[in-house]
């Protein structure tokens, strides 16, 4: 066992995720990189590793009741407590396909394919509550431990309603919607064991997810999700937030 200060996080052996990962194992997390393929996920871990940071793959597959059991097991094994969850792993099927020339998402809700949204529904909202769930015992032997939850404005329903201000992306952003949720209802639920449960909004991130359409780096798209998970006592929690402060619901 040991006494440093751990966190975890979901689908980090690239992008967001992983600068998350490597900027917590900056400030002195020994940092736990979550990640469903062994190459990918040993290989992200090692290039931090190289870089003096102390950081480990863990396997972790969030679609999995199965992984995160076995997840659990290992972790328990090897650690009192963990300081940090972040839930990161977040998918989107169908979103680069329905991009036009421009860039802009083209696919109106009466065209969304249901295959693709259970997919995202399995992975952006079962997900997070299946890890919060299997590792909630080693979060509860932390003193005050914090849980992120890597939302995206087009979660926000208030934005969703003004159409100037957001796309009309009726799987992905509906699933973020129902993990704002889930932020809020665990945040009820831990407030009173010490734990901040809050949703983090990153901005449209040049990643994968969007083959590289975003506007906005890695770099600044982990400060909000970093500042979240390293709260100090008194901060909020259930709450919603960007870089520049609460987002509306």
């Amino acid at each position: 066992m040991t006494t440093k200060m751990n966190a975890l996080v979901t689908g980090a052996n690239k992008g967001i995720g992983l600068e998350t990962a490597r900027r917590l194992a900056t400030k002195g997390f020994k940092v736990w990189l979550g990640a469903r393929d062994a190459e990918r996920g040993e290989a992200a871990a090692k290039a931090l590793r190289n870089d003096g940071l102390d950081v480990e793959w863990l396997e972790l597959d969030v679609s999995s009741d199965d992984s995160m059991a076995a997840a659990a097991r290992s972790l328990t094994t090897r650690l009192s407590s963990l300081d940090v969850l972040v839930n990161n792993a977040g998918i989107a099927p169908g979103y680069v396909d329905a991009l036009g020339p421009d860039g802009r998402y083209e696919r109106p809700p009466s065209r969304e394919n249901i295959a693709d949204m259970k997919a995202t529904y399995d992975v952006n909202v079962f997900g997070p509550v299946r890890v919060t769930q299997a590792f909630l015992p080693l979060l509860l032997a932390s003193p005050a431990a914090r849980i992120v939850m890597v939302s995206s404005s087009l979660g926000s329903i208030a934005r969703a309603a003004d159409n100037s201000q957001s796309p009309n992306v009726m799987g992905y952003g509906s699933s973020k919607t129902a993990l704002n949720a889930i932020t809020v209802a665990f945040a009820r639920e831990l407030a009173p064991r010490g734990i901040m449960v809050n949703a983090a909004a990153p901005g449209y991130t040049a990643t994968d997810l969007n083959a590289h359409r975003g506007g906005r780096t890695v770099q600044q798209a982990a400060g909000v999700i970093v500042q979240l998970a390293t709260l100090k006592a008194g901060g909020p929690t259930g709450g919603y937030f960007d870089e520049n402060g609460p987002l509306p619901w």
